[in-house]
This record gives C-alpha cells, sequence and structure tokens, in this order.
C-alpha cells in the first residue's frame, strides 16, 4: 500500500495588511523515516482550540470568498486589537488541526511502522486539516476493531482534557469538582468519568434546555448560569459535594469570581469559628478556554486562600510523563462509551470554507460541533 505524493492541505495566514486569509493549498506528502507513517486523514473534529489559530480573531461577519467552490479563498479584516495578539505569525501560512483520525496507507522500514499498515488510528500534532499526515509510529493510537476514523477523531483534545481535569483534581487533594459550558462534548465525556469514577460533580450550563441532557447522562448537579436562583443553587451543590476546584471553560465574566465566592460560602456553613481572612481551604479555578473574550472579573470576597489561573493539556501531559500512556489506552477502550462524541454535521475541506458554515461552527455553540473529512468526495 502506498500514500499519495501530494495532497491538499488547509491553510490560515494572518497578511500584514490585517487580513485573514484561508485557503487549500497542495503539499507534498514527506516521505515517512523509519519510524513515521502515512495517515490518510478521514476525519477531524473542529474543536475550540483550533479555531484560535483557523480564524485569527477575524471579523468573520466581514468575510468575503473568491475562486471556485473546489478552491475557495476566505478572507476577512482583523480587528486591530486582535491583530496585535497575533502580530508574531504575520506573514506565516500556517496548516490547521490539532487532532484526527484514518487509516495508514504508508510506512518506513522500522517493524513498529510496518504493524500499522492498513490500521486506523487517531494521532495528535497539528496540520490534520490535510488529506494525508505524515507523523511518528508512536504517535499513533491503533483504535479498536470495528471503530470507524468518524469515532476515534476525538480521542485526544477532549477525552485526555477531561482525564485531566480529575487526576488534577485527585493530586491537588480536592474532594470533587466544578465544570463550566459543561453540555459540550468535552463535559458529557466528564460526566460519563464522574458517574462511572463515583466523582462529585457540578456542572454549570448556560441554557436551560442543556439541564436535561446532562442528567440524562446521570449527572446530580446540574445548574444554569444567570438565573435569579444560581448562587443559592450553586452554593448548595457545593456544599452537598465538597468540591473546591474548578474547571472554567468560558474565561471571562464574572463566573469564575462567582464560582470562588459560592465556595467561600460552602465552607462557612462549617467553619468553627469566623475569621476575618476567610475559610482556610484552598479555592482554586483553572481556565482552559475563553468562550468569553472579554476581562476576568473578580470580586474579592472569597478570602485569601484561593488561587485562579490556567489549565493546558499539552503542560499537563507533559507534567505526568510516562502516566499519560495508561490515560491513553483507557480512551481507547472506551472510545464507543464513556469518550464517544457526537457530530453535528460532515464537511469536506473546501465545504469547511463556506461562509454559512464558518458562521455556525465559528459560534462554539453546543451541539453544533464539526467534522472534516479531508477525502470527502475523493476517489479511493
Amino acid at each position: 500500500m502506498t500514500q499519495e505524493a501530494t495532497g491538499r492541505q488547509l491553510r490560515s495566514t494572518v497578511k500584514k495588511e490585517g487580513i485573514l486569509e484561508l485557503s487549500l493549498v497542495r503539499v507534498p506528502t514527506p516521505e515517512p523515516k523509519p519510524d513515521e507513517v502515512v495517515v490518510r486523514i478521514d476525519a477531524t473534529p473542529i474543536n475550540p482550540s483550533d479555531l484560535g489559530l483557523l480564524l485569527a480573531g477575524a471579523d468573520m461577519s466581514a468575510a468575503k470568498v473568491a475562486g471556485s467552490p473546489e478552491d475557495p479563498v476566505v478572507t476577512a479584516p482583523i480587528p486591530p486589537a486582535a491583530l496585535r495578539s497575533v502580530a508574531g505569525r504575520i506573514g506565516q501560512s500556517l496548516p490547521v488541526g490539532n487532532e484526527g483520525a484514518g487509516v495508514v496507507v504508508g510506512a518506513g522500514t522500522s517493524d513498529a511502522a510496518r504493524a500499522l499498515v492498513g490500521k486506523t488510528v487517531a494521532i495528535i500534532g497539528g496540520a490534520m486539516y490535510a488529506q494525508f499526515r505524515t507523523i511518528k509510529a508512536s504517535q499513533c493510537l491503533v483504535l479498536p476493531p470495528g471503530t470507524t476514523a468518524a469515532e476515534g477523531a476525538s480521542c485526544f483534545v477532549n477525552p485526555l482534557t477531561a482525564l485531566g481535569m480529575v487526576e488534577t483534581m485527585r493530586a491537588e487533594g480536592h474532594a470533587g469538582l466544578v465544570h463550566t459550558a459543561a453540555a459540550s462534548n468535552l463535559g458529557q465525556m466528564l460526566v460519563k468519568i464522574c458517574v462511572k469514577d463515583g466523582i462529585p460533580l457540578v456542572n454549570i450550563v448556560r441554557r436551560q434546555e442543556h439541564v436535561a441532557l446532562l442528567r440524562g447522562l446521570g449527572a446530580q448537579h446540574v445548574l444554569t448560569s444567570g438565573t435569579p436562583t444560581f448562587m443559592d443553587e450553586l452554593t448548595d451543590a457545593l456544599a452537598a459535594t465538597g468540591a473546591t476546584v474548578a474547571f472554567d471553560a468560558i474565561g471571562g465574566g464574572k463566573l469564575a469570581s462567582q464560582v470562588l465566592s459560592c465556595m467561600e460560602t460552602a465552607a462557612s456553613r462549617t467553619a468553627g469559628e469566623y475569621s476575618r481572612y476567610g475559610s482556610t481551604k484552598h479555592k482554586q479555578v483553572y481556565i482552559y478556554g475563553g468562550l468569553d473574550r472579554g476581562p476576568t472579573e473578580l470580586t474579592r470576597n472569597f478570602g485569601m486562600a484561593w488561587g485562579i489561573g490556567g489549565w493546558l493539556l499539552t503542560a499537563f501531559l507533559q507534567k505526568i510523563g510516562p502516566a499519560a500512556a495508561q490515560l491513553r489506552e483507557r480512551v481507547a477502550a472506551e472510545i464507543k462509551t464513556t469518550f464517544a462524541s457526537h457530530y453535528d454535521k460532515e464537511v469536506s475541506l473546501a465545504e469547511a470554507l463556506r461562509l454559512d458554515e464558518i458562521a455556525v461552527y465559528g459560534k462554539q455553540a453546543t451541539g453544533q460541533k464539526y467534522l472534516i473529512n479531508p477525502n470527502k468526495g475523493v476517489g479511493r
């Protein structure tokens, strides 16, 4: 079995004029080194973590498209504030896509690489919005027999993030955890993990209709932010679970502060005596997403034992080292249950650059997750 010499790849470029350009380019498929394989990418998700690189903060409401339906070129203006944040990539044509899955169609000379030929594997390493990807055999996660590329496309970012949250909670000595924007694919996985492992979890969603979704998965505590009773309900849930660490996908606004405040109020219910410095139990919020790009607003009414910081999957995996292999094995074993992903639509590379499609997946709305099949419509 041999690989194609070239393949199409989606590229994102920030022009010096302050314009974003999205296009499809034909690139050579690198010949695999002895320890490498060539994967035909049949499924790759559009995750929130991909959109920052893909869209570069551009104003997509003002986007224009040129070229043909098969080879579109999308351009959009980048506001000055956003342009400053991407100044380091001006003039660079960057490939996009963190993870994906497909069939190994070529291999180097090593036994480990040759053993993967014909197998369906999941991979991570960037540049996945492409027909082919050359990558080390050791970076491939062989999917269980009968698993499709679409089922394994999201094997890394969401599953390992959800597992990483649980492992971080355990390592830091917390009794339970809080998750915001909890109705996402990642949030649903986290619910399943916590139900299966018996971990107290408080879920915060943004829309009332998401409550039934998570309760149907077995979630006990599901709260809707912004309601008149939200703060009281959150405090009760925190008191019941003892959760003192939160993972926040929102980032901006007041939610992180509200979580810390309610953690403090919950802790004060069991305090033996009043302290002007607040409870001694450490309360922590990790921001791992940016659904709200505005400032993070803190109202300091949660004592002195608290922290707020960033949490990144790659840094977590580097920190735990070889232990990451066990997490990957769990993902593979439970890919059709705990870590099953659901997609609203599958598109080709060219279809992913249609303005009407960008308008949908660019909103990062729950229930509107897209899957790109770079080889959709391509004869084999």
